[in-house]
């Protein structure tokens, strides 16, 4: 009876692994479906699914998709949680795959370990346009948007093979002259494995789209590159059509094409007191969120005042997911014409606040500057700060006449001079009574060296402990040459790094493979250290494969291979 009850409480939860086929050519995927049935509600999950050693394959792709039906016959809830991997192998003839582990209620399930078989590719293969199974699609979730009016665009990649996605390459935004495009993200996404009946999809990018001009727009497709094993292949995507509503009328006359919300400041950038005939820096600062990039901005206005030349605009503007933000500063050169206050003002400014359909007019900015004449400006000067001015001007004005050095040349003389004669002879003697000091100290040396005992050769432990410490390298310099590679965007040669680094720390604690470093890890540096590597290596795997490598993927990539082999090298 306890046989039979183990038996059957044994079924009620169920772990699975069904490979597509056995047998693989050497540039096909292996794609792997592990299933995990629980059978009713008291099981508790208590870890998460663990894979086996994967050092002879690369995963390149991963998924998950759970479901809860009712049984029937025993009325009671089945979970199913089913997880798909694709591996790409990277060697030939008879694989084994391990077992895949997962505890419930205190118990470890297990899949058996099975064999697949990775044959040869064929050398004579037949081109095929690996393009057909790829699709490009845009979305556009709001398609009714007012002039100069942003709206967020996504490109996704859809296929029935989830190896595909890494070949989508060399993105191309649209371009056309009723709109303007501005990257948000080119971040990949998490695989969706059944986004549309048995097809896989990934965001591949993000923009904004920019309409400047009213009626029925059309945004063109966005094109990519399928790059296969034997040729190129150009995909392009859907266009969308966006309906650009004219913008109300009864606009201010100030109104140009500023569309969003905005703040318009002006100050004076320079430190000094305003002086006539001498230039300032007035700075006119836009902050908000719209069209920063691509409106009009306010100028200054023309005054008999003071003489106004073209500025220098520099932005600090960030591109995000609701919109554009940020600040853009024009940086003025003005002149002051005459002494005394002198209001400095912009052109009057309004814009369009399309979240509530209304016109907002600013008006002017002014800035009072208080201009101070020369006279005005040396009496208000202490004794000792118009010393130093006439003192700076002098130098800077002035030629001052340039001193003649003697050169030192030696002149024949009939009279032999013997203080030069002594010198001589006394920094020979100084030089013997050097080296004869140097000879006695190195005999000294010799004797205390023959005198002390010889060191013990220590333990074996101790022993082993020297000598890796001697060979232990410096991980540091792995870093910066990492943090190197990551700013210059190359990619290729960071994994390469990666794996150098890897091989390096192993070495050091004489561990060949990765499997034996994972267990050595559990030993001696606890199961957290050996989870975390375990994880980190498939981490790294996967972004080495992706189709599109973005700069914060890399950089949060780096921050975990530095924090994990700084705890490991302790």
């Amino acid at each position: 009876m306890f046989l039979f009850i183990s038996v059957i409480s044994y079924g009620q939860v169920n772990l699975s692994v069904v490979p597509d086929k056995t047998t693989y050519s050497g540039n096909e995927i292996v794609n792997l479906n592990i299933v995990l049935e629980i059978e009713g509600s008291e099981y508790n999950q208590q870890t998460k699914l663990r894979l086996p050693d994967f050092s002879k394959f690369n995963l390149i792709g991963s998924g998950s998709v759970n479901n809860a039906f009712m049984d029937p016959e025993t009325n009671t809830v089945v979970s199913q949680y089913v997880t798909r991997l694709a591996l790409e192998p990277k060697q030939k003839g008879k694989v084994k795959v391990g077992s895949f582990l997962v505890t419930i209620n205190n118990r470890i399930y297990k899949t058996e370990p099975f064999d697949i078989f990775i044959k040869d590719a064929e050398k004579k293969t037949v081109a095929t346009n690996t393009s057909k199974d790829v699709y490009l699609n845009m979305e556009i979730e709001d398609k009714d948007v007012y002039q100069d009016q942003p709206t967020i665009a996504v490109l996704k990649v859809y296929s029935k093979n989830m190896d595909n996605f890494r070949k989508v390459k060399n993105i191309h935004l649209p371009e056309q002259n009723n709109l303007d495009v501005f990257p948000v993200s080119f971040a990949k996404s998490d695989i969706d494995p059944s986004d549309i009946g048995n097809m896989s999809s990934q965001i591949l990018a993000v923009f904004m789209v920019f309409p400047n001009a009213a009626g029925y727009v059309d945004v063109p497709g966005v094109s990519a590159t399928v790059n296969s094993y034997s040729n190129k292949n150009k995909i392009v995507s859907n266009k969308v059509k966006i309906n650009v509503k004219k913008l109300p009328e009864g606009s201010p006359e100030s109104f140009k094409n500023a569309v969003g919300n905005f703040n318009v400041s002006v100050y004076n950038a320079s430190k000094e007191k305003a002086e006539v005939k001498k230039p300032i820096n007035v700075v006119v600062k836009i902050s908000g969120e719209g069209n920063l990039k691509t409106m009009e901005l306010p100028k200054l206005a023309a005054s008999p005042d003071y003489e106004v030349f073209a500025p220098k605009i520099t932005s600090n503007v960030a591109v995000g997911t609701t919109g554009m933000k940020g600040d853009i500063f024009a940086n003025y050169v003005v002149i002051p014409k005459k002494a005394g206050d002198i209001a400095i003002k912009t052109e009057q400014f309004a814009f369009f606040d399309p979240s509530n359909k209304e016109y907002i007019d600013l008006g002017e900015q002014t800035l009072a500057v208080n201009a101070f004449s020369h006279e005005q400006i040396m009496d208000a000067k202490t004794t000792v700060e118009k010393v130093n001015e006439y003192t700076n001007t002098f130098l800077e004005t002035v030629n001052t006449p340039v001193l003649k050095t003697t050169s030192f040349k030696v002149k024949e003389k009939s009279k032999f001079h013997w203080n030069t004669l002594l010198i001589n002879i006394a920094i020979l003697l100084g030089l013997f009574i050097v080296y004869l000091l140097f000879k006695t100290w190195q005999k000294k040396r010799k004797l205390v060296k023959e005198t002390v005992p010889v060191k013990p050769l220590g333990s074996v432990a101790e022993t082993e402990r020297e000598i890796r410490e001697s060979l232990k390298t410096d991980i540091n310099d792995y870093f910066s040459y990492l943090e190197n590679l990551k700013d210059n965007g190359d990619y290729q040669t960071f994994f390469q790094t990666v794996d150098e680094l890897d091989a390096e720390v192993r070495n050091q604690y004489s561990q060949s493979s990765a499997e034996d470093f994972r267990s050595f890890l559990e030993s001696y540096k606890g199961s957290t250290i050996a989870e975390e590597y375990r994880n980190l290596s498939q981490r790294i795997q996967i972004e080495k494969y992706a189709p599109v490598k973005s700069a914060e993927g890399i950089e949060e990539l780096l921050r975990a291979i530095v924090n994990l082999y700084s705890q490991i090298s302790k």
